[in-house]
């Protein structure tokens, strides 16, 4: 990372691993990676630090609630916990060192939704690319908590701190709605319903999220 960084003006970090995984696989990729990139940057000067967290660093708030950046995090998963350590680790580099460090907790990025889910949390493209741009170019930056989301009638977020820092976004899920709402097949587990982070919440150690979790059964003594 010290090599890569060196020269640049401003780190987009979107490494990551992705899904619920093994403890393992987290802490290398998620924890120690995203200090080594926060820790090159100090190194190398770059004062620019564009964070991707998720929607899961908070994905245990239900989904009746509306909440904004400065909820206290409530992740669903090990690897929504991965995206709250970089969030703090940001905060730790802004005040110490005088970092400007934009973070985005991204729904999800797609062309169009692909879930009921996503009718609440889903990003454009487009969307997505105007709030990197924000957070490159905002000269005001010190620590930010945004919400990388589209402006979608369904969304769980208050977004008031994205729009303080000029985010204007182009689209809505609500467009997608009819077309992904008819082919939604019912039977999710109402746990995952019941919650923001959806299957994460379900999701074990090497599990996969997209499917609900099944509980383990006792053999009986003979």
């Amino acid at each position: 990372m010290l090599r890569v960084s060196k020269g640049v003006d401003a780190i987009v970090h979107l490494g990551g691993f992705a899904l619920e995984g093994p403890w393992d696989m987290i802490l290398r990729t998620n924890i120690v990676g995203c200090y080594n990139t926060f820790e090159a940057a100090r190194l190398n000067g770059i004062k620019r630090m564009l964070f991707a967290t998720s929607n899961h660093a908070t994905g245990f708030y239900r989904r009746d609630q509306k909440i904004d950046h400065r909820v206290y995090p409530k992740p669903d998963s090990r690897y929504g916990l991965s995206k709250v350590f970089g969030e703090q680790l940001g905060s730790l580099y802004a005040d110490k060192y005088g970092m400007q460090v934009f973070c985005m907790r991204i729904g999800n990025v797609n062309p169009e939704p692909l879930d009921t889910r996503r009718l609440s949390i889903w990003i454009s493209p487009r969307d997505f690319a105007q709030l990197v741009e924000i957070g490159i170019e905002h000269p005001d930056i010190c620590f930010e908590i945004v919400y990388g989301i589209s402006a979608n009638q369904r969304s769980w977020y208050d977004n008031s701190n994205a729009a303080r820092l000029g985010y204007r976004p182009q689209d809505d899920a609500e467009a997608y709605a009819a077309a992904v709402l008819a082919k939604e097949k019912p039977g999710a587990d109402p746990r995952a319903e019941t919650f923001q982070g959806g299957s994460f919440v379900l999701a074990e150690i090497g599990g996969d999220p997209s499917r609900p979790a099944v509980p383990k059964t006792r053999k009986k003594r003979r």
